[in-house]
């Protein structure tokens, strides 16, 4: 990482939001090292009692915080700080997923798993990258299943019975699904 960026971080807050305690201390003591004043949350609650309570810069927020949506929350957090910039870290990756994040205010959207130089590029990176490749290949059926799944997901606000209802399956079988890995593409 360039002294330059490095610079950047100098009393800068961050937020880490994930249930993922071990991954949380990680990116904690990575982001300390470069400066930064860092609060952890390991739940949506958490969450918004540090940034009622303390000015938050930037947020790193895991998508699925224990059996909940991350993106409800990226509303709320927002709502209580409007120039709180909101990275999306992820290793349940989809489209719609990322198309809704950016939607309710998230900067930038990343796959795990990632490190504290790509998060702080992510929180960098103002620009879109039109030099992205376009798959030569069309999604597989299983890929397609699992966007499907998250994009009714999404419009239920990560409510699992719902969704449940919606897609005609059993709230069993869907948190089946959810708790596998997404199906690469």
């Amino acid at each position: 990482m360039t002294d330059s960026l490095t610079r950047l971080t100098d009393s800068l807050t961050l937020l880490l939001v994930d249930d993922d305690i071990t991954l949380t201390q990680v990116l904690a003591r990575a982001f300390r090292r470069r400066g930064f004043e860092v609060y952890e949350a390991h739940n949506s609650e958490e969450a918004l009692s540090v940034c009622k309570n303390h000015t938050i810069d930037r947020c790193v927020l895991d998508l699925k915080i224990a059996n909940e949506s991350g993106l409800p929350l990226i509303r709320k957090l927002k709502y209580i700080q409007p120039d709180l910039t909101i990275v999306i870290l992820t290793g349940y990756s989809s489209i719609n997923t990322a198309v809704e994040a950016i939607k309710l205010g998230a900067h930038h959207y990343l796959c795990k798993p990632t490190d504290a130089d790509d998060i702080l590029q992510a929180f960098e990176c103002n620009d879109g990258d039109d030099g992205t490749e376009i798959q030569a290949t069309p999604p597989s059926v299983s890929r397609l299943e699992w966007e499907h799944i998250q994009r009714v997901l999404a419009e239920n606000d990560g409510n699992i019975s719902a969704t449940a209802r919606a897609l005609g399956m059993h709230r069993r079988t869907l948190q089946r699904k959810l708790q596998k890995r997404p199906v690469r593409q």
